[in-house]
């Protein structure tokens, strides 16, 4: 199969491209400017490197609303990129930073008349604890989701969705929910399955057969530019909807993570653990780690018993029909670009 073409080039244009120094939000950013594009980027803390790319710079948190929202002054196109990810900590910390800075940066786009809005959201806002093999956009939002993250994401993606061709801008807004992004650069991932193993740390939760969609980073920036590009259409525009991105090549989860570590040249794993025993024991440590205040991460929770024991591929047919979306890097390319680097 041939390798599709990049998506073309808009013109230059000034765009604001919110958590740019992250993994995703620099990718985009350096595709941004080979178009041209005057880009200004949000992040926490101080990037020189990013400086003398000719990015503006604005270190601000999330949080701080009239900042994130008077970024937007001035711009075409804004990609929002950034959030609090994690699958623990306060909901107060994930509040301020999902949802209160969504909505400045809605509010910042409407007040200074953004013609586009491309946010970057995350398909656990479907989260619903079952097997998730095949199924598309119709899924419901996640009811009590046992994790703050996707919980503030799906307040977040509704108040984008909702802002959609609304005046007095008549901005237009799309979401994309890539999932488990990797690919060269990345900081998350990869090294984290990788730390895991080596300390001894991983188990196969469940019976090890359980399917999940990977997302090269090269794609979901295709995506982006795409949906940017899409929200300028006349005809069967995407504005107002969300969409699954994927490589469209789900893998067996524990066999590419054994793979991965022989690659590696880590042990393989072969210490399994039951989903319901995983799913109990989440439980017993979230209660500790509340009790107790401990910091960090518990070693396990329900939400990451259930995301590792279970299918979690989607079908991405209306991302192909109605942004144009093909993943052009496979998984095989991926992989052999990532070990050579």
């Amino acid at each position: 199969m041939p390798i599709p073409p990049e998506p073309p080039n808009l013109p230059p244009r000034p765009v604001l491209v919110t958590g740019v120094s992250g993994f995703v939000g620099q990718k985009l950013a350096q595709r941004l400017l080979a178009q041209g594009c005057k880009i200004t980027g949000i992040c926490r803390r101080s990037r020189p490197d990013l400086e003398r790319l000719g990015i503006e710079m604005i270190y601000a948190d999330l949080s701080d609303a009239s900042t994130i929202r008077a970024a937007c002054e001035g711009k075409d196109t804004v990609f929002h990129v950034a959030a609090k990810v994690g699958i623990w900590g306060k909901y107060e910390d994930f509040q301020k930073a999902n949802v209160e800075g969504t909505q400045a940066i809605i509010n910042g786009c409407r007040d200074f008349g953004v013609k586009k809005l491309v946010y970057t959201s995350t398909p656990s806002v479907v989260f619903n604890g079952k097997d998730i093999s095949g199924e598309d956009e119709s899924l419901p939002y996640g009811e009590s989701i046992p994790c703050p993250y996707p919980t503030t994401k799906v307040i977040s993606e509704k108040a984008v969705l909702a802002a959609h061709d609304l005046p007095p801008g008549h901005l237009k807004t799309v979401a994309l929910r890539p999932h488990l992004i990797w690919g060269n650069g990345d900081p998350n991932l990869v090294p984290r399955v990788l730390d895991r193993a080596k300390a001894g740390r991983l188990r196969i939760v469940g019976d090890g057969k359980n399917r999940v969609d990977l997302t090269h980073v090269d794609n979901v920036v295709d995506a982006h530019l795409l949906a940017e590009i899409a929200l300028d259409r006349e005809e069967n525009n995407p504005g107002g909807k969300a969409y699954f991105i994927s490589n469209d090549e789900p893998v067996e989860l524990w066999p590419w993570i054994n793979q991965l570590l022989k690659d590696h040249g880590v042990n393989p794993l072969e210490k399994r653990i039951s989903l319901s025993a995983a799913y109990r024991l989440g439980r017993v440590m979230e209660a500790i780690w509340k009790l107790f205040g401990i910091k960090g991460e518990p070693p396990m929770t329900r939400f990451v018993a259930s995301e590792l024991a279970k299918d979690h591929w989607f079908d991405i047919s209306a991302a192909k029909r109605d942004l144009g979306y093909q993943p052009r890097v496979s998984m095989e390319a991926g992989m052999k670009a990532y070990l050579a680097n």
